[in-house]
């Protein structure tokens, strides 16, 4: 990838300033994925953490100044052309998580909820068949049976209540987190519980003030 830089409107990255000239410097992505920044012969200059240069391997976190007073943001100038292909692909696997993770709450809490409704009714059988053959008619464990047989099915619909009140909570935390990952790589919008194949389909961010790529033409 090359990308030329200037005040040119046919420049790859146009710079209004009137310090920069027409053609100023080329930045280059080299095959090892190592950026190349070289000054054309410009007439102010072009530096790298305060030094000029006229060839230099750079990083995106590096300060760059054409002329004396223009910021040159590397991150901007390598997406001239507005592709963010490889970010989006990335929230594939966001977007897999989430619904994993969200099947996941949504059984997890059924089965809890239903041990705990049912298992309690199950215990006074449990416990007269105990009886019958431990106890003989022992009037103690008669009155545990009898205990039991009216606490348990109180217990376990309490505890059935309270696993069931989870769930609203833990996927309203999920659907947070998701809300912010889950974004346009440009412009941060909330691309909401489409499938992700779905927006890939689309091939760029359907807001008329970002239009990103979402899927690289190559």
């Amino acid at each position: 990838m090359v990308v030329k830089i200037g005040k040119a409107d046919d420049n790859d990255f146009v710079v209004n300033d009137p310090h920069v000239s027409r053609y100023h410097a080329r930045l280059t992505r080299e095959s090892d994925g190592c950026l190349l920044l070289e000054d054309l012969g410009s007439t102010n200059g072009t530096y790298v953490n305060g030094g000029q240069i006229v060839k230099k391997r750079i990083a995106p976190t590096d300060i760059v100044k054409l002329g004396d007073s223009y910021t040159l943001h590397v991150p901007e100038v390598l997406k001239f052309n507005n592709d963010y292909s490889a970010e989006f692909a990335l929230l594939k696997n966001v977007y897999t998580k989430y619904m994993e993770q969200k099947v996941r709450i949504q059984s997890s809490n059924q089965f809890k909820t239903r041990l705990f409704q049912s298992l309690p009714f199950a215990l006074p059988g449990i416990i007269g068949v105990m009886i019958g053959f431990f106890g003989k008619g022992s009037p103690s464990l008669l009155g545990v049976s009898l205990f039991i047989t009216v606490c348990a099915p109180t217990i376990g619909i309490y505890l059935g209540a309270k696993q069931s009140a989870k769930i609203p909570q833990q996927l309203q935390d999920l659907a947070n987190q998701f809300k912010i990952d889950y974004v346009c790589p440009k412009c941060g919008t909330f691309l909401g519980e489409i499938p992700w194949e779905s927006l890939a389909n689309r091939k760029q961010c359907p807001l008329s003030s970002c239009k990103a790529k979402w899927v690289s033409e190559d």
